[in-house]
């Protein structure tokens, strides 16, 4: 049996976020009806280099991706990824980079290894298009993107998905990111333009991409019955939002345990100014239906997302069935059998 390579132009071709969305939700699903084993991210910290390894394991139940010809079979991946912020400027690398191993659960064979920072931005994307999905006020017009980096491409083409959207307003402390981002949707469906970040919050659904470490968005500039994806804090010590829109929000977790530990509530937790008691669900209490927000009014929804590695699971899934259909990527000897 052979294993197959996919590099982040064969992941790019093969992946697309309607799809990829639909995945997602699913392994939510499957994640709450204890269809999946996902251990906690495992850190390896480099101060002397400024950066770290990640460890993400998980395995997912017998899900379906959307597509008409989808299999139910389940799935398991690791992804190895780290964060080195001196990268680009020190040795003309991505500070983020990723590698996938996917394997078949009931053998353990190594299927599939690709690039996992491509895998990464379109499951990051698609979790943002679940939550949208559920949380967003279903008369949503205008998307406020705080944070003009790869990963807003793929938050608007998610939320795009899901969503009425007519309008986007970008927003970034660099100005020719909010540039090159306008001119990339030049010929899209719905306008787009740079703004203030406060403008970029006062939308009807704002997603927020930042490495802060103070917040950035203020609770004035959100209105009421807005739904905010809480997209940038992912370690310790990170926070996008001020407390008083956590306050004021029904907050929508991907994981308690470890939002409580890494994700946007993370600061306010350790500062005892929001508990976990205050969690008002998991996503994948929503996409089951077991909580819902249907009765919202002018509540605020935020969703934390600090990133799971069900998500990994479910992209990668679709990357080795539809490679190996469609004769896309690289099949070589990986294990002796």
């Amino acid at each position: 049996m052979k294993t197959y390579i996919f590099g982040p132009d064969d992941v790019d071709t093969l992946l697309d976020t309607p799809s990829v969305v639909d995945a997602v939700e699913q392994a939510f699903a499957a994640y709450h009806r204890g269809d999946a084993k996902m251990p906690p991210k495992s850190y390896i910290d480099l101060p002397q280099y400024n950066g770290d390894f990640r460890a993400m394991p998980a395995y997912v139940g017998g899900t379906d991706d959307g597509d008409e010809d989808a299999d139910t079979g389940d799935g398991a991946s690791v992804k190895w990824v780290n964060s080195h912020p001196d990268n680009p400027e020190k040795h003309d690398l991505p500070s983020v980079m990723g590698v996938a191993v996917y394997s078949d659960p009931e053998t353990a064979f190594p299927l599939a290894v690709m690039d996992g920072t491509t895998l990464t931005r379109y499951r990051t994307g698609a979790v943002s298009g679940v939550a949208t999905r559920y949380l967003a006020p279903p008369d949503a017009r205008t998307f406020g993107v705080v944070g003009a980096g790869a990963q807003a491409y793929t938050q608007v083409e998610a939320v795009t998905s899901v969503a009425g959207i007519e309008r986007v307003v970008v927003a970034d402390v660099d100005e020719d990111a909010i540039e090159r981002f306008v001119e990339y949707h030049d010929d899209a469906s719905f306008e787009v333009v740079g703004g203030s970040t406060r403008e970029a919050a006062g939308c009807d659904i704002v997603s927020t991409l930042t490495p802060s470490r103070e917040p950035v968005v203020r609770r004035e500039w959100v209105k009421d019955g807005a739904h905010l994806n809480a997209m940038g804090a992912d370690a310790e010590g990170k926070q996008e939002l001020d407390l008083d829109i956590l306050k004021d929000a029904r907050v929508v977790v991907d994981d308690r345990e470890q939002c409580v530990h890494s994700g946007e509530i993370n600061v306010a937790v350790s500062r005892g100014e929001f508990s976990e008691e205050d969690i008002y669900a998991t996503l994948g209490e929503i996409v089951t239906g077991e909580k819902t927000v249907a009765s919202r009014g002018d509540d605020i929804t935020v969703f934390d997302s600090t990133g799971l590695a069900i998500q990994d699971v479910a992209a990668a899934r679709l990357v080795n069935r539809r490679g190996r259909e469609k004769g896309v990527g690289m099949p070589f000897e990986l294990v002796g059998t």
